[in-house]
């Protein structure tokens, strides 16, 4: 099998001034990708800031011998956004990757959190990886070529205790990414999902003894091919942690209906409750036009007098 490359290929990794996103950084370079390295360089629950951290990895890149400046912008604004995007441009005249992997945490419990750490894990996470990747999506569907990763959670997608603001930021991402995807097809642009377990100095404390075998580097391997233009997917979900790589989907099933145009009594859904949340012959959808599918089979099916569900 031939060394997947990114030779000519420039990238954007947020947050890459530590953890998954400095891993990230310096396998792209070392795989041939001219990388910006932008990092704020704030505390972990988002203030403050430093140049040192992006400016640190640069070095690592250069002293290996690749390509790499570095961006100390905020993520959190469309000004920012934009800078970012032009710190590619101004130094290596295109965007190929972007990695939206820059994050902060203020995990409360819901009943204690304050709606300033809502906004900022939010202006973070969410609001920050639309306006980095909109300027570069302009410039990727001009140039025909794109990829993007958005980095999600599990705790967006299954919920966590304490993690109000991070999860509903996170679940935003999943919305983003398919639209993105769907949106960039026609111009060779491919947009997933990253929801990774790993150490870093945002999670160290919360992982317990499992911590030393969830290294960062466990991660970057799925995270990198899934940028990479050997990968052959778009609009999907993945995990990664500890070594261990697996897919993650939303699956839609058949469900109950009572016929065409008719609306159910709330007595009906319950007597049919089983058969509207029984998983068996789900499909994998990849757009609301599947669900939509989904509701005029069913149609068709109960106008012809056999109602979807019954056996």
């Amino acid at each position: 099998m031939a060394d997947i490359r990114f030779d000519d290929r420039v990238a954007i990794v947020t947050g890459a001034g530590g953890g998954l996103g400095r891993t990230y950084a310096l396998e792209l370079a070392r795989r041939g990708a001219a990388v910006v390295v932008n990092d704020l360089g704030g505390s972990a629950d988002g203030r403050g800031g430093s140049q040192s951290m992006a400016d640190q990895v640069v070095k690592e890149i250069e002293e290996a011998g690749g390509r790499a400046v570095a961006s100390y912008d905020s993520v959190s604004t469309p000004e920012s956004g934009e800078a970012i995007v032009k710190t590619a441009l101004d130094a290596f005249g295109r965007v190929d990757v972007v990695i939206n992997n820059a994050g902060i945490l203020r995990d409360k419990t819901f009943a204690k959190l304050a709606p300033e750490d809502l906004e900022a894990v939010v202006a973070v996470h969410l609001l920050g990886a639309f306006y980095v990747s909109q300027p570069a999506y302009r410039v990727m569907k001009e140039n025909g070529y794109g990829r993007f990763l958005f980095t999600s959670s599990t705790s967006g997608m299954l919920g966590n205790f304490g993690q109000t603001n991070y999860g509903a930021a996170k679940a935003g991402l999943f919305g983003l990414s398919n639209v993105l995807a769907i949106e960039g097809a026609k111009s060779n642009i491919k947009s997933n999902v990253i929801c990774p377990t790993a150490r870093t100095r945002m999670t160290e404390d919360l992982l317990g003894p499992m911590a030393e075998k969830l290294e960062p580097e466990c991660v970057t391997p799925l995270s990198l091919y899934l940028v990479s233009e050997d990968c052959p997917v778009t609009h999907e979900v993945y995990t990664a942690g500890g070594g261990r790589y697996a897919r993650i989907f939303v699956g839609l099933n058949d469900g109950w209906t009572k016929g065409p145009g008719e609306a159910a009594t709330l007595e009906e859904i319950a007597a049919n409750f089983e058969r509207i949340r029984d998983p068996e012959g789900y499909v994998i959808p990849t757009s609301t036009a599947d669900d939509l599918k989904k509701v005029a089979a069913a149609l068709k099916v109960a106008s012809d007098g056999k109602l979807v569900g019954h056996k």
